[in-house]
């Protein structure tokens, strides 16, 4: 295993800080990336410091915050200051809302996809440059099952921004291939305990439509519904798998790495509707003479 120089985005807490964590015990140098580091976070910052003094690991904290282009610009400007270098990015950051579709301000939709879309993008095109210009590297973009597998209701913001991330990563992907940069998308399932995620979900800003629902046709189903899917989550379910299998992939061999990964211990079904998926699209690109797109291209 070659060292390597890792930002991963949105690493205050929760997928982001295990994986963060994992990396830097791998033997990495690691960038857990956040906002506020001088306000808010500033006590996680003082933690994850602690945390890698004690475990004697190379994990440093960075000020970036996706929802901002100069954040994204200056965040990875100080990574390549101070490593010199990047060769990982770990698209982690997002965030979660809860409740009937309807009563979400279009505004509301838009931090969603701001959050778990254009901030990706913001921190690509600060970054991808240099990943370019090295001709290697490696995107982790951290998805979710619900693009594809059981989709329950009352999460559609959520939802549809993972749609859209998903999607764009796949695009990305051939994009990027014949500057010898690679995609893997890890694919958690719905982690209802372990992680902040549910806890620290949205709500709607309409609050009077929400009323209508729980007292209407869809009185309880909100409720019904996080209890179902804690239900179908295994009592030994780990939050930290996604956080191992994000480890293997940044530690398995150029051109050798899985283009999606699926950590679901409730088994939605996504793992078998992306295959179908990712098959046909390797057979779009075959059939359309792209195929030299469908693997990183190895430079110098």
């Amino acid at each position: 295993m070659s060292k390597q120089v890792i930002l991963v985005t949105g690493a205050s807490s929760g997928f982001g800080l295990m994986t963060a964590r994992s990396l830097a015990q791998t033997g990495h140098t690691v960038y857990a990336s956040m906002r506020e580091t001088k306000g808010r976070n500033a006590q996680q910052v003082a933690a994850v410091a602690a945390w890698a003094a004690e475990q004697t690991v190379d994990l440093r904290t960075v000020e970036l915050d996706v929802q901002s282009d100069a954040s994204a610009e200056a965040g990875i400007a100080a990574i390549l200051r101070d490593a010199g270098r990047l060769d990982v990015i770990v698209h982690n950051a997002g965030h979660m809302m809860f409740g009937p579709a309807e009563a979400f301000t279009p505004d509301q939709f838009i931090q969603q996809y701001d959050v778990n879309v254009l901030g990706a993008q913001r921190v690509n095109r600060a970054a991808l440059p240099h990943l370019r210009g090295q001709g290697k590297g490696l995107l982790v973009w951290v998805g979710s099952s619900s693009t594809r597998g059981g989709t329950p209701p009352f999460l559609a913001p959520y939802f549809a921004a993972k749609a859209a991330m998903d999607a764009l990563a796949v695009s990305y992907s051939t994009e990027l291939a014949l500057w010898g940069i690679e995609t893997t998308i890890m694919v958690p399932g719905a982690f209802t305990k372990g992680t902040n995620h549910f806890a620290h979900s949205g709500s709607p800003s309409d609050t009077a439509r929400v009323a209508e629902y729980e007292t209407g046709p869809y009185a309880g189903i909100a409720d019904k519904a996080l209890r179902g899917l804690a239900a179908q989550e295994p009592a030994d379910a780990d939050p930290a798998e996604v956080a191992r299998e994000i480890v293997r992939v940044v530690d398995t061999p150029f051109g050798k790495r899985p283009f999606r990964v699926h950590v679901d211990p409730s088994q939605d079904g996504a793992e078998i509707v992306n295959g179908v998926a990712d098959r046909m699209r390797r057979e779009m690109y075959r059939n359309i003479g792209l195929e030299s797109l469908l693997a990183p291209a190895v430079i110098g």
